[in-house]
């Protein structure tokens, strides 16, 4: 990237048309991370988490915060050997050089962020229909109808933002890391007031329930595969800061302070939740709604649960708004490869803004809230949470293998070494948690299959379009760009 590019002045690409514009700076990095990895995981799974392993609903996220950080360790010695914003693209191909494996790698990312915007956006609409209802504004809870027709607004609402350009999503994010962090430390605060009011029990912290009858390694394990769509994220960033100075010192300290914050405060918010509430009451909470029954029970007395619902909805918001960005930075950056169509490439001459692939990532989202929720037996925001999931743990598995081969690049020295064989241990855990003993519903497999699928069609057509290059990327190591 160019000094200019660096500053937020227009650039071009190489066929003529205007580039993004580069406006993040290492000053929100930390912000940017602990606003992505909190927000809608803690609200979307913390009830499901209780229905397989009852109180110790902490457990699961402190398993999953083992194996998102000892990822986040290969991704650490990666970005700061390769310090571009293409993340696990690049490091697929700098490992195996085959193109379509580093297309395969790419698309999945860009699909986890499609599937974990629209979890977000169903959470969303169930915390705003709950806020709504807290305050009689209306008579009784939404059908699914209804609940469906407010998240697919909030994604095209989300487009609409993104489509403003980077330098005002960015900023929108900081408000948003702020609001988020002050919904979950209210959960904190009425759960510890309960309890130091003898409101609640904190024996149940410590009681393992099993209904399905795993046993406990299972359930934990089962638990701990959703539980992990609430500490990804950290990813994200190797996508949005390849301005940032000096990443080998700023980087690494950013990355492993926001994943501390974030595991802390979901285990308080965990401990909370199964405090207060008893099993019966978070099975009663419909799914994204376990918070909010904390706070209304925890604190009768107070008008904070009129509140809490609307702090929740902008605090879910910044997920969806991160991932949607993210998507687009990247459909945008391999149409201008010609590894997708070119016209998913196409920037506002005025934003700078991949409008192309803010259009082509939003119609796949509405298309997966809606096929989702026309499936009356399934629960939306658990299958869409799993999928997310699911392509995250496929991708780490394949960055943890990726950091063990390109140790061999002596010539290339970033800095920062994950420490001894921690990258093969954290392969082993994410080819663990892709198990067909993590007890995923099948609905899962087939939503990933699907976009998958739809990712490799588009190369397909590419290469015809495009002989002989097509379908081969030209530089990896701006593919973020």
């Amino acid at each position: 990237m160019t000094s200019d590019t660096q500053q937020g002045t227009e650039a071009v690409d190489r066929d003529g048309g205007p580039e993004l514009k580069r406006v993040m700076g290492p000053g929100l990095l930390l912000l940017f991370i602990v606003g992505d990895i909190l927000g809608a995981g803690v609200y979307a799974v913390t009830g499901q988490l209780s229905g397989i392993v009852g109180g110790i609903v902490w457990l699961p996220f402190l398993v999953a915060f083992v194996v998102a950080t000892l990822t986040a360790l290969s991704y650490l010695e990666l970005v700061c050997k390769y310090p571009q914003a293409a993340g696990a693209a690049l490091y697929t191909h700098k490992a195996f050089g085959v193109h379509f494996v580093t297309f395969l790698v790419a698309f999945a990312v860009i699909c986890s962020g499609i599937t974990s915007a629209s979890t977000s956006s169903n959470v969303l609409a169930q915390n705003l229909t709950g806020g709504l209802v807290a305050n009689g504004w209306l008579d009784a809870e939404p059908s699914t109808g209804v609940i469906t027709a407010i998240a697919l607004a909030f994604m095209v609402l989300l487009a609409l933002i993104n489509l403003r350009g980077v330098g005002e999503s960015v900023k929108f994010n900081v408000v948003l890391t702020l609001v988020e962090v002050t919904a979950l430390a209210i959960v904190i605060g009425v759960g510890f007031f309960a309890m130091s009011q003898g409101n609640a029990d904190f024996s149940r912290v410590t009681t393992f329930e099993d209904p399905t009858d795993k046993g406990l390694f299972l359930a934990v394990t089962a638990a701990t595969s959703i539980a992990f769509f609430a500490m990804v994220g950290f990813e994200d960033s190797v996508n949005m800061v390849e301005e940032t100075k000096d990443p080998a010192r700023i980087f690494p300290r950013a990355l492993l302070t926001g994943l501390g914050i974030a595991v802390i405060i979901y285990m308080l918010v965990a401990v909370s939740t199964v405090a207060v509430l008893t099993s019966d009451q978070i099975a009663g909470a419909s799914e994204g709604r376990a918070l909010l029954e904390v706070v209304r029970v925890g604190a009768p007395d107070f008008p904070i649960d009129r509140i809490f619902p609307f702090l929740a909805v902008f605090a879910v918001a910044n997920t969806a708004l991160i991932n949607m960005l993210m998507a687009s930075r990247l459909l945008y950056g391999m149409a201008n490869q010609d590894v997708l169509p070119r016209v998913l490439g196409k920037v506002s001459p005025r934003r700078k803004a991949p409008y192309a692939g803010i259009a082509f990532s939003t119609v796949l989202a509405l298309g997966l809230i809606v096929y989702v929720a026309s499936r009356a037996e399934d629960e939306v925001v658990l299958n869409l949470s799993s999928v997310t999931s699911f392509l995250l743990l496929s991708v780490f598995l394949i960055v943890n293998v990726a950091c063990l081969v390109l140790r061999r690049d002596s010539g290339r020295e970033g800095g920062f070494r994950s420490p001894g064989l921690t990258p093969a241990l954290a392969a082993l855990l994410c080819a663990f948690l892709l198990g067909p003993w993590v007890d995923r519903g099948p609905v899962v497999y087939k939503i990933a299959a699907v976009l998958m699928l739809i990712g490799v069609v588009l190369w397909g057509i590419t290469m015809l379009l495009h002989k002989p290059e097509g379908g081969r990327f030209r530089d990896v190591e701006h593919l973020g760009e």
